[in-house]
């Protein structure tokens, strides 16, 4: 199983911080936010990772990461993505580093608390298909929400009015090898992007989606006060606990 961080896009939204960087590359806490996700993925037992990032800075990635050897990795790989297409573009460029294989793919702005190893490690025994991590959130309205019927999920909507259940899907989606195959089908969205919860949809109409509730605390860090609430709770509590 192969592991991608997608750390592309322009990060508009917290300008004037982003003029001069990629979003990923901020201060969280101690460390730089591309390294929580990275970490994420060695603490599950991924060992060959893919970074897919965009923008003025992207060299600046290789500078900081360099081979991984940091995360007791051998080997780091890159790609670029240019512009600003949609999760779903940014994973359509990974098909040649997946190779067949299946992945996690974690957003870069993404932190948690705990780890994934146990969730990772069910979705290898899973026969195929796909799985999403959720979490209960006070403000759903700000992310893709599932919709349960007799505890599946019936779809995902995405940053609903009138959200359909009180859990976010958090940035953290596992699929088998067809989920390359099912991006090619997308249609941009009104944003005039390709949407990761599209993919998700696809999988739930398939009745081969699975699901996990995230233990411990989860944030993503992609605007002004998620990133100060990301930089306080790992200041208190850690992240990517073993």
């Amino acid at each position: 199983m192969k592991g991608i961080v997608l750390a592309g896009g322009l990060g508009t939204r917290m300008h004037p911080l982003t003029k001069v960087t990629n979003k990923h590359l901020l201060p969280v806490y101690d460390k730089p936010m591309i390294y929580y996700p990275i970490e994420t993925l060695v603490n599950a037992g991924i060992e060959e990772i893919l970074i897919v990032t965009g923008g003025n800075s992207a060299g600046d990635f290789l500078k900081l990461l360099g081979n991984g050897k940091a995360f007791g990795l051998k080997h780091l790989n890159y790609t670029y993505q240019e512009g600003e297409g949609g999760i779903a573009a940014a994973l359509a460029l990974a098909e040649y580093f997946a190779d067949k294989d299946r992945i996690i793919v974690v957003l870069g702005d993404n932190i948690i608390e705990g780890n994934i190893r146990k969730a990772v490690q069910d979705f290898i025994k899973q026969e195929s298909g796909a799985k999403i991590m959720l979490k209960e959130v006070s403000d759903p309205n700000r992310f893709g929400v599932p919709a349960f019927e007799n505890g599946k999920i019936v779809r995902i909507d995405e940053k609903p009015e009138h959200p359909a259940s009180s859990y976010a899907v958090i940035g953290v989606y596992m699929y088998d090898s067809n989920v390359f195959d099912v991006v090619k089908t997308l249609k941009p969205s009104v944003r005039g992007e390709l949407e990761i919860t599209d993919v998700n949809n696809h999988y739930i109409k398939e009745g081969i989606i699975t699901y996990e509730i995230l233990e411990g605390w989860w944030t993503d860090a992609g605007t002004f006060d998620s990133l100060k609430y990301a930089t306080n709770r790992v200041a208190e509590t850690g992240a990517n606990k073993l």
